[in-house]
Order: C-alpha cells, then sequence, then structure tokens
C-alpha cells in the first residue's frame, strides 16, 4: 500500500476521460456502493452522446504511486452561474462519486479537493441513493452544505418470485399465478443475450418500446438517435462486465418483448424495456413476466435488492415494494453560500409547484369519477 501523499487531478477532456477505463473500471469494482451508472462505460458514452464542449470537470485522487482511488464525475452546468453537477443527466436514476473501500484516505483526500473546487463553483449532485458514498462526502464537508430530496424510488428485495406472491394478498397473488401459468401455456420463453447480440438486440428493444407507447405519451428522449447511440456504445461492454442483462422474450420464434436490466454487486435494476402490442390482445401480463424473470437471475446471482428503479407508478404498487428517496446533496464553500440559498430556494419552489400540479390532477380525476356516478340513466318508455 502506497504510504505517499495523495494529489489531485481534474480531467477536462473526452479523450483524457476515456483513457481512463481501465483505472477507472477497476476503482469501480473496489466500491460497493457504486451502481452501474458509476461505470466508466456508463459515463463516458453518456458524455459522447450528451456533453457539451469544455464543460468536463472529472475530479480524479491518487495515492502516491499513483493509483486512482476516488473520483467524481462532475461536469460544468449550462448557464451563466458556476455550478457543477453530475454526469448522467435526467436519463441516470442514481448518480455518486467513487471511493475505494480498502483505502481510508480517499475520503479525506476526496472531500478535501471537492472544498477547493467548491470554492469557485456549487456542486450540486442530484439522485444520490441512500448509503452512497457521496453522502460521506457530505458528512464529513466543513462549508456550507444542503441536503434536499430528490426522486422517489421502489424496491423489492431480490427474491424468487414466490417470495414477491407472499408480499401481496392471496387473491392477487392466484390471479398472478394464473397469469404466469398461461405465459407458460403460450410457450414465451426468455433468452439472454451475448455481447456480440447486444446492438441488434438494442435496436429491437427500442423499437419494441416505441411500438409499445406509440399513441400514450412516450418519453421523447428514449425515442432520440442521441439516446439509441448511448446506449449501444454503453451496454454491450457493460453486459461482457456483468454490469446490465438484455433479455429477449420469444413467442414462436419472433421476439415479442425485450428488457434492459443494470446490475451491481448489491442491486439490479430494470431500466428499459419494450412489448409487441399484440401481447395486450393476448392478455399477457408482461410486467408479471418481467418481474418473474428478474426476481429469478437477481436472486440467483446473490443481490440483495431489486429495484423498480425512479418512479411510482401504480403498476409498481401492486407489489407492495419499500419506498426509498434520493437525495440531492448541495455542496458550497464560502464565496457561493449564496449561489447554493438560491439554488435550494428554486428547487422548493418547483417541489412546490408540482406537488400543486399533482394535488389538481387527483382532485380533476375524482371530480370526474363523481359525475360519472351522478350521471342520469336513460329515459324509460311510458307505461299503458
Amino acid at each position: 500500500m502506497s504510504t505517499g501523499t495523495p494529489r489531485t487531478e481534474i480531467c477536462r477532456d473526452e479523450e483524457g476521460f476515456g483513457r481512463l477505463a481501465a483505472e477507472w473500471t477497476a476503482l469501480y469494482g473496489r466500491c460497493s456502493t457504486a451502481t452501474p451508472f458509476q461505470s466508466h462505460s456508463w459515463l463516458h458514452s453518456w458524455w459522447l452522446s450528451y456533453g457539451r464542449p469544455g464543460a468536463l470537470r472529472v475530479v480524479l485522487v491518487r495515492d502516491g504511486d499513483g493509483e486512482l482511488v476516488a473520483a467524481a464525475p462532475l461536469m460544468r452546468a449550462p448557464g451563466p452561474l458556476p455550478v457543477l453537477t453530475q454526469l448522467g443527466g435526467a436519463i441516470t436514476d442514481f448518480t455518486d462519486v467513487l471511493l475505494d473501500d480498502a483505502r481510508p484516505e480517499a475520503l479525506p483526500a476526496l472531500t478535501e479537493a471537492l472544498e477547493r473546487v467548491a470554492r469557485g463553483a456549487l456542486i450540486d449532485l442530484r439522485e444520490v441513493r441512500p448509503g452512497a458514498a457521496a453522502e460521506r462526502v457530505f458528512a464529513r464537508w466543513r462549508g456550507p452544505r444542503r441536503r434536499l430530496p430528490d426522486s422517489l424510488c421502489l424496491e423489492l428485495p431480490a427474491v424468487p418470485m414466490e417470495g414477491l406472491l407472499e408480499r401481496i394478498p392471496s387473491n392477487r397473488a392466484q390471479r398472478v399465478r394464473a397469469k404466469l401459468r398461461k405465459l407458460d401455456a403460450l410457450g414465451i420463453d426468455a433468452h439472454i443475450v451475448s455481447g456480440p447480440e447486444v446492438p441488434a438486440a438494442l435496436e429491437r428493444l427500442l423499437s419494441l418500446h416505441r411500438r409499445q407507447w406509440e399513441g400514450r405519451g412516450v418519453t421523447a428522449e428514449h425515442t432520440s438517435e442521441r439516446f439509441a447511440q448511448h446506449l449501444t456504445r454503453a451496454v454491450r461492454p457493460m453486459v461482457e462486465r456483468g454490469d446490465a442483462m438484455v433479455t429477449e422474450f420469444r413467442l414462436a420464434g419472433d421476439v415479442v418483448a425485450a428488457d434492459l436490466t443494470l446490475m451491481s454487486p448489491r442491486l439490479a435494476g430494470g431500466y428499459l424495456y419494450g412489448a409487441d402490442p399484440s401481447l395486450r390482445d393476448r392478455k399477457v401480463d408482461v410486467a408479471a413476466m418481467l418481474l418473474r424473470h428478474g426476481a429469478r437471475e437477481t436472486s440467483a446471482r446473490g443481490r440483495a435488492v431489486l429495484s423498480m428503479l425512479r418512479g411510482a407508478e401504480p403498476y409498481k404498487q401492486h407489489w407492495r415494494p419499500e419506498p426509498v428517496r434520493n437525495g440531492r446533496l448541495l455542496l458550497a464553500g464560502r464565496g457561493t453560500a449564496p449561489l447554493l440559498r438560491l439554488r435550494a430556494g428554486a428547487a422548493g419552489v418547483r417541489r412546490w409547484a408540482a406537488r400543486q400540479a399533482r394535488e389538481r390532477a387527483w382532485a380533476g380525476r375524482a371530480v370526474a369519477r363523481l359525475r360519472g356516478l351522478r350521471r342520469p340513466g336513460p329515459a324509460r318508455g311510458g307505461g299503458g
């Protein structure tokens, strides 16, 4: 183990970031809290698709022998104010820094490096999962800091399907079992895609995703060319290292559904899926099909958590998942403390506006239901 003083550097160019692949991957493997969104494949590919020239600010900490022991993947946020935020953007469910578990000096060295950076720019870390390495930096921070709530995620224990069925009422569990028997009777089989098959499989997945949501408000970014390029670059090496799994579900030889799951030693998360609309006509429960497969693979590989990632959609709630709230960490120096207050205040206003919009939507749906209940029946013909 090195006894030299850690040194800090900042990577500002994408070529240099690309050359970090091997040592970044090694550090990622030594950081137990890391999720697949902190892998070099995901972050570097995201930068190639979404990064802005001149904005990259990746903070690196090396020991006396030059080994990478900590890293914070940051960039200058767009706009006139000096704000640094994480790589990964809106398509990334969890963000974090990397700290070598076996090197206790990595935490103070990275914190001090970020404190120097914060003298000239606010650091705004979104979507930090509870227990992340960034929380240790936050706890050690000596300057102004704020913790704000961010997206809600839902999580299940990584157990086989029978264990998940025990979480829900028995009558609903019986209906799910009947749907799964129907799947088996149809003969839908799951094929886990190997590395060389990934590009073609992702193309089919994105096509199915577009068809599945056609006319129903698909997320626009998921239909963009840059998103497709990002996934194609990032996912194949992630599959080959065990950080991702692409599964195709086939019926009579045709791919009728596909799923991308991202995986770390502690958790697996279903990131994106697509399904042929014809499955709805067959009354196929796609969500149950994907969950059964994900639960089997996640539990078999020794992970503790099966994450449904961000969002609290009704179909997720059927399984009685545990709600887990991501955090937003604002870190400042004395000179950037006013910017922290400004950023935190703006975030509070946006949360209030979003809450008001949700309440108006709920009220509108309630009124619509009441009107439906009160709608008069058809007029009856007169008697003789």
